[in-house]
């Protein structure tokens, strides 16, 4: 072993060609021949790292090596290694002193923005104070108004490419000016860090018209390809419906105008989508930066006069665009503004505030034309691998699809053929229906006489969007009935044409998700759902009866705040083609209308609240704190019909969706904080005392044992006890004292950190949560335990049911007593400071 390592020391220091020399019988270098190293690099490139039995095959195999011991061979294998370990290590801090000198650069511009802008202040209002001082009449002068009050630019002359590029270069100002920051007040935007792997530097705007999000980011592509990707906003903005270009000109510069017409979706039932008709400018700036700005244009010949366009309302977009500089080493730094007036007055009072929000245009646009860019880079560089053979590329169009088919089936747009059904203005449940002629569809469905789309739109109280998400992708059986999903699924089959599908065939209830891949940041998963089914005679036991759902899952990541969450899903055949057709999405659109801080603890809210769901009003223990959080839920599902099925299936759609929104409304109100303390009942268990004497006997033999309180609450209310212990941030959990412990109860915490409910906790034994390093500490402190009464496990590692890893600072046991028995009821944990990893 000193030899091996002698020898890579000296390998180490002799330059690039010592990997390619060994020591003879003498102990001298002896330097390999050409053919030696080739036939030693194609061994090293099919297995790297050769057992013993394979080199002394290989000095067979090849007689080149026969005169070469297989010791030595050992030998350059480790220094081989140890050659590209150091390679791969030094590429990788390249990239990263890249990365951070790069940021460290646009924190500076950023810190020097800020310095210019706080001088700013002071002076302003140094000024305010000598106006109050100096008069006490108030200010009359209209004529300050706002900087960055942009009116709504005219198109002098669509046929004067002199006018339009004065038009451009005006827009091209006022984008740099917004850019740099200099022409809006900009707020960083709420969890969002700067730092070479984090997204980038986050602000919304304050104290300017309209409503503007700012973004700036680190992205390792080359400047062409970037400003290819963000001209393509349909490939990354999920709202953008079409993108049409009716007029492009080069300028003398070398720049490109273009004028352009889009259209959005409207993201709920409840209000008109949105069109642009604007005038967009490519150029170069003298410092070798790529600038892409567009802004509205309004006036003689403002965009298409159709009957299409009917059904949009005309919004504005104030200069915009984006910024993109070249870095030093490869890689650009994309400055990123979307500055919109959507136009709020022509949506109802309630809908307003995402009409008027900058969280929901950063998230919508912003930060997602720079995620999907970072997506795109990482792709490109081989780092995003995914499972089961998919291309990224695939996955993303997969999410495409099912994203446009849901905004497709939301608003119904009637260019699309989509017409309303029997609608008097008076249902809550919308029927709209589409011909199967209008719809890219293969062979599979000619039989088909259409698609009918069911959708409703409701408002939500005191509800998380991403926990409720979250809720009903785990517990599909809580809302869903089977048999309405076997018959889309059998529809979409070749010659089924029945109503009752899958005949003879019950569901079990259980559901398994195939993760199919996600996107860098977790704020997007795309995953296989397969719900089984079995058959009930014999006969047809050999035929599978299971149902495939492609689903899609957004918006549940800790960085989603102003962002909608939504659950989108199809029906698929078991062995999908990559080009698999029809795809008919389902789903939920949950969008928050107030913006409210969550605590970090709120976004991992157990899963399986199931036990919460029978939650009555005279025994809630709900905490009095007030929350007047609100959202609106968009619920729209596609079923294919035959023609003379039409008026069964909107029947059968109607009900379904009416039942759907009874759940979810159900599930909301066990979800939200007035319903997320549990019933309890009289009993835990069969075995346990009541709720109320428990809760008092923990904090009591807490404070016996450890000399401190658990909880600040009266210990004569026993119910203020409860309450206390229930909402307390550490995540508390009471194990019997059984040969094999299970647990009997948990507060709320407790019940988020394993990811599981009061009734399903029971099933959950000690050695579950702990690995083989936690179970070693409990069991070395565990005579401590029964001897002092308590002990502290050392800060580490545990795992929740759904398989997610918990670390957490210490945990506290402490042995509780049955105060009238005088005996050890059950020993208690308090994990302090717990977190998901």
């Amino acid at each position: 072993m000193a030899m091996v390592a002698h020898q890579h020391n000296r390998e180490s220091s002799s330059g690039s060609g010592s990997i390619n020399k060994h020591l003879d019988n003498n102990g001298k270098y002896v330097r390999y021949t050409t053919e030696q190293v080739e036939a030693l690099e194609r061994v090293y490139a099919e297995c790297p790292k050769p057992s013993s039995l394979r080199r002394q095959q290989l000095i067979r195999e090849c007689p080149i090596l026969s005169n070469i011991e297989p010791k030595q061979i050992k030998v350059w294998f480790q220094n081989r290694r140890c050659r590209e370990k150091q390679r791969n290590e030094s590429t990788r801090l390249q990239s990263v002193n890249r990365k951070l000198s790069a940021m460290n650069k646009l924190l500076m511009e950023e810190n020097d923005r800020l310095q210019k802008q706080v001088s700013q202040l002071v002076c302003e209002n140094g000024y305010m104070r000598q106006q109050l001082h100096t008069s006490s009449a108030p200010n009359t002068d209209a004529s300050c108004e706002s900087a960055v009050t942009t009116p709504r630019h005219s198109l002098r002359d669509s046929n004067n490419p002199a006018g339009l590029l004065s038009i451009a270069e005006e827009t091209l100002a006022e984008f740099l000016s917004k850019a740099t920051g200099t022409a809006v007040d900009w707020v960083q935007m709420p969890g969002m860090k700067p730092g070479p792997d984090s997204v980038g530097i986050f602000a919304i705007s304050q104290s300017c018209s309209g409503v503007a999000a700012r973004a700036c980011g680190l992205v390792s592509l080359e400047p062409t390809k970037i400003v290819e990707i963000l001209k393509d906003r349909p490939s990354w903005f999920r709202d953008c419906r079409s993108l049409e270009v009716f007029t492009m000109f080069p300028t003398a510069n070398g720049g490109t105008i273009e004028l352009l017409y889009e259209q959005t979706y409207a993201p709920t039932t409840l209000a008109p989508a949105r069109d642009f008709w604007t005038l967009r400018y490519t150029t170069t700036l003298e410092n070798g930066s790529f600038v892409i700005c567009e802004r509205s244009l309004s006036g003689t010949g403002a965009g298409p006069n159709t009957a299409a366009a009917s059904q949009f309302v005309r919004a504005e977009m104030l200069p915009s665009g984006y910024l993109i500089r070249p870095c030093e080493g490869g890689g650009s730094i994309i400055h990123i503004v979307d500055h919109l007036n959507l136009e709020a007055w022509s949506v109802p009072e309630v809908l307003r505030p995402l009409y008027e929000s900058s969280k929901v245009v950063a998230q919508k646009m912003t930060i997602a034309a720079l995620r999907y860019i970072r997506q795109i880079a990482q792709e490109s560089s081989g780092e995003v691998v995914y499972g089961i053979g998919r291309q990224p590329a695939v996955l993303r169009t997969f999410s495409q699809r099912l994203s446009r088919g849901f905004n497709d089936a939301i608003n119904g747009f009637n260019d699309d053929g989509w017409s309303l059904m029997n609608c008097d203005g008076a249902e809550d449940v919308i029927i709209a229906i589409t011909s199967a002629k209008n719809l890219t569809t293969g062979n599979n469905i000619s039989l088909l006489g259409g698609v009918l789309c069911a959708k409703a739109s409701m408002l939500l109280q005191n509800v998380a969007p991403a926990t409720l998400v979250r809720f009903l992708r785990e517990h599909r059986s809580e809302w869903a009935d089977f048999n309405v999903d076997a018959y889309a699924a059998a529809s979409l089959k070749a010659g089924s044409s029945t109503y009752a599908a899958y005949p003879g065939t019950r569901f079990t209830g259980s559901q398994i998700i195939m993760p199919l891949g996600h996107t860098i940041e977790h704020e997007e998963m795309l995953e296989v759902i397969r719900l089984e089914g079995h058959s009930v005679s014999h006969e047809d036991s050999f035929d599978s009866r299971d149902i495939h759902l492609l689903q899609m899952c957004s918006g549940v990541d800790e960085n989603a705040e102003g962002a909608c969450s939504e659950l989108v899903f199809a029906p698929i055949d078991e062995m999908f083609p990559d080009d698999v057709l029809p795809l008919l999405p389902s789903g939920f659109r949950i969008i928050p209308l107030d913006s409210k801080p969550v605590d970090s603890k709120d976004s991992h809210k157990t899963l399986d609240l199931t036990s919460s769901l029978e939650v009555g009003p005279g025994t809630s223990h709900a905490p009095e704190a007030s929350y007047s959080a609100r959202s609106v839920l968009t619920i729209a599902f596609q079923f294919p019909f035959e023609s003379n099925l039409q008026d069964n299936v909107a029947t059968m759609a109607r009900q379904y969706v009416r039942s759907v929104i009874s759940s979810v409304q159900r599930l909301a109100v066990a979800i939200s904080p007035s319903g997320l303390c549990p019933t309890l009942g009289p009993k835990l268990s069969p075995a346990s005392p009541e709720a109320l004497t428990l809760a008092h006997w923990i904090c009591q033999s807490y404070s016996y044992h450890v000399g401190a309180e658990l909880v600040k609450a009266d210990p004569m209310s026993y119910e203020s006890v409860l309450k206390t212990l229930w909402l307390h941030q550490d995540a508390i959990l009471c194990c019997s004292l059984k040969a094999l412990p299970v647990f009997t109860f948990a507060n709320q915490a407790g019940l988020d950190l394993l990811e599981t409910s009061l009734v399903a906790l029971q099933d959950i034994t000690i050695d579950k949560i702990f690995d083989e390093c936690g179970r070693k500490a409990l069991f070395s402190i565990f005579s401590k335990i029964m001897q002092d009464g308590f002990g502290y496990l050392p800060g580490g590692m545990c795992m929740s049911t759904m398989g997610r890893h918990v670390s957490y600072e210490q945990a506290i046991v402490w042995k509780v007593f049955a105060e009238e028995e005088n005996n050890v009821h059950c020993l208690a944990f308090s994990f302090v400071n717990w977190s998901f990893v």
